[in-house]
């Protein structure tokens, strides 16, 4: 099944819930199978700043939102994370973190040095830099960058993004693209006022990134934040038809399976939840190396809950997969 164009696209947005899940979804699943077989990618991931200058209207980790309690966690203690992982058998790592001026950026460097040394896949997500620090990051071993769109029009993404502008975005993306860093973008889906339209060119920008992962993930909404006044959070039946179509449209991207499921309260370790990604195509998930009471301050959504392995283990379990974690790709 081909899935080139936006009228293809819109033609499975708009399918009703009882063909999708009879004629789309059992062929992307059955795609994601001939891609990776019964495996499922795990990536530890450590977010080592909440602290953060942007005020983005949907997440919780917003410079305004005071019910954060901040930290940063030391250069030297997120080594040690990245070893840890390494110990139990884990080798890719992804580095996350709000766009924190003060962090310092040659300790971001060491940091990335240092885990390269250990033979980790490092990816990376700490916002928008110029053109120089990128090439640094790659000169120091950085494998992917993750930098998501969130929406692909301008004048939302500027609304809902008051800190930067989609221009500046695109040309951080382009950037990233150009030094050879592998390159990890994506949307919010259904996002309140977003259109099926809108979803549509969405999924088309992040084909025509060529993109490695797409990081995509329902709206959620955070308390404290602006947009969680203006409407719920997004559909699960359009979360799992993007990811259908790109796994149909984009066979080897990699996914994010570390998604909700109908009780939010559950977080992102609800196996209903990443069972039904997993279906629908998607093969990656994650789990936090800092504490629990660092994650749960690790609010770009609320209710992440993805502390420990145990939930990767049980998804295995129920599902019949193998976990897999890569030092290299492909």
């Amino acid at each position: 099944m081909k899935i080139e164009t936006k009228k293809e696209i819109l033609e499975i947005l708009e399918l009703p819930e009882a063909d999708f899940y009879a004629a789309i979804c059992p062929e992307a699943d059955r795609k994601r199978e001939e891609i990776f077989g019964r495996s499922l990618t795990v990536t530890a991931m450590a977010g080592f700043t909440n602290i953060c200058k942007n005020q983005c209207l949907y997440c919780g980790m917003r410079a305004a939102n005071s019910a954060v309690k901040r930290f940063r966690i030391p250069p030297e203690q997120v080594i040690a994370l990245g070893e840890f992982a390494v110990h139990q058998g884990y080798h890719r790592i992804f580095l996350v973190a709000g766009e924190d001026p003060r962090y310092g950026f040659d300790n971001l460097l060491n940091i990335v040095h240092a885990l390269k040394q250990k033979g980790m896949y490092v990816c990376l997500a700490c916002g928008e830099y110029e053109q120089s620090r990128y090439s640094e990051l790659a000169d120091a071993g950085a494998d992917e960058y993750v930098l998501k769109f969130e929406m692909s029009d301008p004048d939302s993404f500027n609304r809902l993004n008051p800190s930067t502008t989609f221009e500046k975005r695109m040309h951080a993306i382009e950037t990233i693209r150009g030094l050879g860093l592998k390159l990890a973008s994506g949307n919010i889906i259904d996002w309140p006022g977003q259109t099926l339209e809108e979803l549509a060119e969405d999924i088309l920008l992040m084909k025509k990134l060529e993109i490695s992962w797409a990081p995509v993930i329902p709206y959620l909404p955070a308390a404290g934040t602006p947009l969680a006044a203006e409407g719920g959070p997004g559909s699960l039946l359009k979360l799992y038809k993007e990811i259908a179509i790109l796994r149909l449209s984009m066979p080897g991207v990699n996914i994010t399976a570390q998604q909700p499921g109908p009780d939010l309260k559950k977080g992102l370790s609800d196996p209903e939840g990443n069972l039904a990604a997993i279906h629908a195509g998607a093969n990656m998930l994650f789990f936090d190396l800092i504490s629990d009471t660092q994650a749960q301050n690790f609010r770009v959504i609320d209710d992440r809950n993805i502390t420990g392995t145990s939930h990767l283990d049980r998804i295995a379990e129920l599902g019949g997969f193998e976990l897999e974690s890569r030092a290299t790709e492909q």
